[in-house]
């Protein structure tokens, strides 16, 4: 192990690249031992139940109060337990770990509803109205949007009737382009008497639930305002700290702009692979790096702090007023990690590697060696105790994973194949790393993102190590831009590597069959894949008879999964109509086909269809599309598909009064039409009236009205989400 400490640090990194060399570094605890896990990691046998107690709150509700009791009884037979004799205690030894168990599920449990800003007593919601003014105060420097400015607002107050009552909430704001909400900064604090808006869900089918991520992040509401919708208050609310990370953020910023350039795709790529800064990415950029299996790179992950954790570990043991000091080395290591997390913003997946390797610093200079699944869990449960939301994050989920397969899979790959050359020897290993990493996150990402980057191991061989030039590289920058000669080159150097990178991941997305896009998952079959994949590690690791006849069975119940999910698929017969904001979008489906009708524009803007509609078809594995189909009779805005029939209206209609009025099952009103529903209801005897997203509010509003005064059924898309109809 001496030898290896002696190499230079780029060299060591690619002998053991990402978060595994470090555990190997540090001499932790070897993962295969003949000591059962359980008893080396502790924290493993508290974190399930902790993960139980959280999902039973979420997805159940029981309220707080069962916890409470729960927890009350299960001190009291603890205590009752210290007091029993020896051998009864060693005879409910037993019931003792149940009894343990059940108290971290109602840890869990309590967490969870305590975290739940809806709970928390002096949450704004309780007591505001429409009638409300609500005191604001921005929580961070203005997001610069296409069309608006967007900020988190805190709430310190409401007043109503005279009376000011103080509260506490977040809201998400965003504020009209205009030159008095630019000159806002973080800690402003505004007075607003408007109607704030629940922040709700798209609805269509397969969408991303963004209801949930804004509670998650303690908002349930947003609001648009306008110049004369708010007032700047007198006074701000600065906290110097969030302060001190701001102006360093915008200073890191300002120097990358300063010394980078001004090409987009190569200053947003810097900026993002520093800091995670993403305003300025490129999306037609972004989605190249995910179908190449590389945008870790450019979403702050474990692998950047590792890397920053390897760099400050050589250089504080190398500084000759930190060398012989073992609390000074500890201390800075710690500070200027914890600081960079900060600053990129203290994702999940960041803030679980600051916890583990802190873990790792005070272990290894302070106790034993320890077991890295003991580090993983306890890491794992402490950001538990601070969000239990995190469980959600699928950042916090793809880095544990991640590292899990890394420290499991990664030496019986790696001794897979051998090489006697130094050089192939370390490209392997490389290699190694990155087919472990993607042995237990593979499900979840196909789960969440619905494809798979087929030539990932290319792009990371080369994406990997150039990203780690860069990152250095722009820590020298950085840190001496002052110097005019280091600011000039290194500036220089950091855009001719990230043109090289941008360069080689655009080429291999290019390529045939870069990425396997348009996977249908569900929770049920990524459950059983996960299955199949560890029967057959176990199966391969401990050459385990029982496990390969386990893995064949679980594979057979996946396949059967995806046979019942593609025969109705078979049979689906349905008609959607999405919520795209400002967009008509309907989809006649039949089988894998779908029959789109709507702007065009859709069909032109890869990111609108990306977002909106791409999900839903994704989820019901619509692969083809076509013009028209054969069980669809068209005749001008009619449509008959199956049993229903369908009207779909964007301009106004010219028809004579019939004799008797024609039966519609749907009226689809799009694009502000100019009709109302009293005219449609002297011809047509409609089921139901469709409002869609390209409609304005007040528009809709004024239909309402009148479909309540006419007794006729109505359903608005902004409100409610997209609509969807089985069709017989």
């Amino acid at each position: 192990m001496g030898a290896v400490e002696k190499r230079p640090l780029f060299l060591f990194f690619l002998a053991r690249p990402f978060e595994l060399q470090i555990l190997f570094y540090f001499h932790v605890m070897p993962v295969f031992s003949v000591i059962p896990i359980w008893k080396t990691a502790p924290f493993l046998r508290i974190l399930p139940p902790l993960i139980a107690g959280i999902l039973l709150q979420w997805y159940l509700q029981p309220g707080i109060l069962p916890a409470l009791i729960t927890g009350a009884i299960c001190t009291l037979l603890f205590i009752i337990f210290s007091f029993l004799p020896d051998g009864s205690r060693f005879r409910l030894e037993a019931f003792r770990g149940l009894l343990f168990q059940v108290f971290f599920v109602t840890a869990g449990a309590g967490l969870a509803w305590m975290k739940d800003i809806r709970n928390q007593q002096n949450w704004y919601g309780q007591w505001y109205t429409d009638s409300s003014y609500v005191v604001l105060r921005v929580g961070e420097p203005l997001i610069e949007k296409t069309k608006s400015y967007k900020a988190e607002g805190y709430v310190e107050a409401l007043v109503a009737n005279n009376t000011q009552i103080k509260a506490t909430g977040k809201v998400f704001i965003y504020f009209a382009k205009d030159s008095t909400s630019a000159q806002l900064q973080y800690g402003d604090r505004i007075l607003l008497h408007k109607k704030l808006q629940p922040i709700k869900n798209s609805g269509n089918p397969g969408g991303f639930n963004y209801q949930r991520y804004a509670l998650f992040q303690q908002a349930v509401h947003t609001i648009y305002l306008k110049d004369n919708d708010w007032v700047k208050l007198k006074g701000s609310n600065r906290n110097w700290f969030r302060q001190f990370i701001y102006t360093s953020r915008q200073n890191i910023l300002d120097i990358l702009q300063r010394y980078v350039g001004n090409n987009k795709d190569e200053l947003g790529i810097a900026e993002a692979l520093l800091i995670g800064y993403t305003n300025d990415l490129d999306k037609d950029l972004v989605q190249a790096y995910s179908n190449t299996g590389v945008v870790h790179i450019i979403a702050i992950s474990g692998m950047h702090l590792g890397l920053i954790y390897l760099m400050l570990v050589w250089l504080f043991g190398r500084l000759p007023f930190t060398k012989k000091n073992k609390w000074l080395q500890v201390t800075l290591i710690l500070g200027c990690l914890w600081l960079f997390s900060l600053l990129t913003g203290g994702s999940a997946s960041v803030i679980r590697s600051a916890v583990m390797f802190t873990f790792i610093t005070v272990g290894k200079n302070f106790f034993r060696q320890t077991s890295i699944f003991n580090s993983l869990a306890a890491s794992g449960f402490f950001m538990l105790l601070y969000n239990p939301f995190y469980l959600w994050d699928v950042g916090f989920q793809l880095s544990y994973l991640a590292v899990v397969g890394i420290v499991l899979f990664q030496k019986p790959i790696y001794h897979a194949v051998s090489f006697r050359r130094r050089l192939p020897d370390a490209v392997w290993k490389m290699m190694a790393v990155t087919l472990a990493a993607q042995t237990l996150t593979f499900p979840v990402c196909i789960y969440y993102f619905h494809q798979f980057p087929i030539l990932f191991p290319i792009a990371n061989l080369l994406a990997v190590p150039l990203s780690t030039l860069i990152l250095y590289t722009e820590i020298v920058l950085v840190a001496f831009w002052w110097l005019p000669v280091v600011g000039l080159y290194a500036g220089k150097a950091v855009a001719a590597m990230v043109w090289l990178l941008n360069k080689c991941i655009l080429a291999i997305n290019a390529l045939p069959f870069s990425v396997w896009d348009s996977i249908p998952a569900g929770v049920l079959s990524t459950l059983l894949l996960y299955a199949v994949v560890i029967a057959v590690a176990t199966w391969l690791l401990q050459r385990s008879k029982a496990m390969l006849r386990l893995s064949l069975w679980l594979l057979l119940g996946f396949v059967l999964v995806h046979a019942f999910s593609s025969w109705k698929v078979h049979r689906q017969q349905k008609i959607i109509v999405y919520n795209v904001p400002q967009h008509r979008a309907v989809d006649f489906i039949r089988g894998n086909t779908y029959c789109f009708v709507g702007d065009s524009i859709l069909l032109q803007d890869g990111l609108l269809q990306n977002f909106h509609l791409k999900p839903a078809r994704t989820a019901l594995q619509l692969t083809k599309r076509k013009d028209s189909l054969q069980q669809i009779f068209r005749q001008g805005s009619f449509y008959q598909f199956g049993h229903k029939r369908i009207l779909l209206v964007h301009e106004p209609l010219r028809y004579l009064t019939p004799a008797e009025k024609i039966p519609v099952d749907i009226i689809v009103i799009s694009a502000n039409a100019k009709l109302q529903p009293e005219e449609l209801a002297k011809v047509f005897n409609p089921g139901l009236l469709v409002f869609d997203a390209s409609n304005s509010l007040w528009k809709i509003e004024q239909w309402k009205q009148a479909c309540e005064k006419l007794h006729l059924r109505h359903y608005s898309i902004p409100e409610q989400g997209a609509f969807v109809l089985d069709v017989e």
